[in-house]
C-alpha cells in the first residue's frame, strides 16, 4: 500500500492567493487532488500545509486527521516532503506518491497507471513523462525515505532522483498537466483556457 501526499504549504506569493483554493471545474485544486489520489492501493492521504494553513484547511474542508503542518514551509518543497515522511513514520507503506498543489491538472487514470507501474516495475522511483519532460506526481519507494530526509536543501528530492537514475521508471503520458506548473495568474489562465 502507498501513502498519498499533497504538498500545499507554500505562500503562493506569485499567484496572489492560495493555490490550494483556486477553482477549476467547480473544485478547488486541493479538493481535486484529494479526490484523484484516492485509490485501492492508497491506505493514507495527507495534505501538507504551511502558509495560511488554518484558512486553507477550513475552506477546503480538509479533515484534521489528513493535515500535516510544516512549520518550516519557508524552506521549500523538500521540507514538506520530509514533514510528510515523518508524519507517516508509523504507517506501514511501500512508498509515497507526492502531488504538488500547483500541478493539479492530472487525472485519476494517470494516478492508477503510476501506481500500477510502481508495483509492476519494482523500481524505486516512478514518474510521468510528457513529450520528453518529466513531471508530477512522483512515487518514491520507502527505501528512499532516509535519503529524502537527508537530502540537501538546495537540490531537494532531485538529488535522490539523480543518485538513483537507473532505478527510475518513466511512464509516458499525453496529459500535459504533469508538467504544467500553475504558480501565477498567467499560467493559470493559459492552462484553464486550454481545458
Amino acid at each position: 500500500m502507498l501513502g498519498a501526499v499533497i504538498l500545499a504549504a507554500g505562500e503562493s506569493r506569485r499567484m496572489g492567493s492560495p493555490k490550494a483554493l483556486l477553482l477549476h471545474n467547480d473544485q478547488t485544486f486541493l479538493e481535486h487532488l484529494i479526490q484523484i489520489s484516492r485509490h485501492p492501493k492508497v491506505c493514507a492521504q495527507r495534505v501538507v500545509l504551511g502558509a495560511g494553513a488554518i484558512e486553507i484547511a477550513k475552506r477546503a474542508g480538509v479533515d484534521n486527521s489528513m493535515t500535516v503542518i510544516n512549520p518550516d514551509w519557508e524552506k521549500g518543497q523538500l521540507s514538506s516532503m520530509q514533514a510528510a515522511i515523518q508524519a507517516l513514520a508509523s504507517t506501514p507503506v511501500d512508498g509515497l506518491i507526492f502531488f504538488l498543489v500547483d500541478h493539479p491538472l492530472v487525472t485519476s487514470s494517470l494516478v492508477s497507471e503510476l501506481i500500477e507501474q510502481f508495483y509492476r516495475s519494482g523500481k524505486q522511483i516512478v514518474l510521468p513523462i510528457f513529450r520528453g519532460r518529466r513531471g508530477h506526481p512522483v512515487i518514491f519507494s520507502k527505501e528512499l525515505f532516509v535519503e529524502l530526509l537527508a537530502a540537501p536543501e538546495e537540490t531537494g528530492a532531485r538529488a535522490v532522483v539523480w543518485k538513483h537514475a537507473r532505478d527510475v521508471e518513466e511512464v509516458p503520458t499525453e496529459e500535459e498537466g504533469v508538467i504544467l506548473n500553475l504558480n501565477d495568474p498567467d499560467a493559470f489562465q493559459r492552462a484553464v483556457g486550454n481545458n
